[in-house]
């Protein structure tokens, strides 16, 4: 199958720079929408706590509760507290797209199933997020004995006393993101693409320890309950299972869409801006079972099927396309 010929300045742009602004746009296109989340939310802190008393009612007909104990050991011992402050404001946000690097530039053929697997269970968390939002332990009626781990150190980091953003930014943060912990998620997310891909034994157990730490960093800090991380954990693996269909349907939606084109392109009425409408939005917009706010281009493009639009080279169509798809004729393994 003839792929799209690319040429003009877009031609110049080497392949590889090109792959490169399209995955860093659907990251920071996906952050946004995580951070957004909190516009969604219309419920308040008295219907966050009830969700939230929910959870505790089940973990204690579980006889499972170890974040208070865990808090209590936090609260009393600083030398412990502090490095797990500082590793959850930093380690979800650094280590992540440090691993997405890592398997982008080592691991190419598995990187867009890796990276739909992380694109999947973000969306799915952020869904989690409006319709459950959830206060976490730190949130709850001081009656029920959480300390806020980060308000107690605030003043050796850069978060605020009230949130674990950075001064001035609390505000912008949703409160009510406990149920599912996206940090214990993608924590193992990174640890099964360390174990998996890892060339030492020290990669491996990396791999093995990081989700472990960060639950146990979570808890303590009185940010998460231990369902909380048990969703966060059993979402990741889910999303796994999904990505490799959902990248199918996109694919097949994308060959669709591609037949459609040509059939309208062999009119003389084929306006340019319809060409990089269909060439924005062919590879994952339109198909699969996760498509929300602007998801559905981190979910499912990237190395795709090229469109080929004939004697579209030049146009705004064959740029799209070598944004959206990647070099001309690369059709990434799945």
């Amino acid at each position: 199958m003839a792929a799209t010929t690319i040429s003009g300045p877009v031609a110049l742009v080497p392949a590889r720079t090109r792959g490169w602004v399209r995955e860093v746009a659907l990251i920071v296109v996906v952050y946004f929408a995580y951070d957004g989340a909190r516009l969604l939310v219309g419920s308040g802190l008295g219907h966050a706590r009830s969700d939230a008393h929910g959870l505790m009612r089940v973990e204690d007909w579980l006889g499972l509760h170890p974040e208070l104990w865990l808090n209590d050991l936090f609260v009393d011992h600083a030398w412990i507290a502090i490095p797990a402050d500082f590793a959850y404001a930093t380690l979800h946000y650094a280590v992540t797209p440090a691993i997405l690097i890592w398997v982008w530039w080592s691991h190419r053929e598995h990187y867009r199933v890796a990276r739909t697997q992380l694109g999947i269970a973000t969306v799915a968390g952020l869904i989690g997020f409006v319709l459950m939002p959830t206060a976490p332990p730190r949130l709850l009626e001081s009656s029920r004995g959480f300390v806020d781990v980060m308000a107690l150190h605030s003043s050796v980091g850069w978060w605020e006393g009230q949130a674990s953003a950075p001064r001035g930014l609390g505000s912008l943060t949703n409160e009510f993101a406990a149920m599912p912990s996206l940090h214990v998620g993608w924590a193992l997310w990174c640890g099964l693409m360390l174990y998996r891909f890892g060339r030492s034994e020290l990669a491996r157990f990396t791999g093995v320890a990081y989700p472990i730490l960060m639950t146990i960093v979570v808890m303590g800090t009185a940010n998460h309950y231990l369902l909380d991380c048990v969703a966060g954990a059993a979402l990741i693996l889910a999303a796994g299972l999904a990505a490799r269909p959902y990248l199918r349907s996109c694919d097949a939606a994308a060959d669709g869409l591609r037949v459609w084109w040509e059939m309208v392109s062999a009119f003389a009425w084929r306006p340019a801006w319809l060409g990089a409408v269909i060439a924005a939005f062919a590879p994952g917009a339109v198909a699969g079972p996760v498509v929300s706010i602007g998801a559905g281009l981190m979910l499912g493009t990237g190395n795709g099927p090229g469109l080929r639009a004939p004697g579209c080279g030049d146009g705004m169509l064959g740029a799209a396309a070598v944004v959206i798809n990647g070099p001309p004729g690369h059709h990434a393994t799945h």
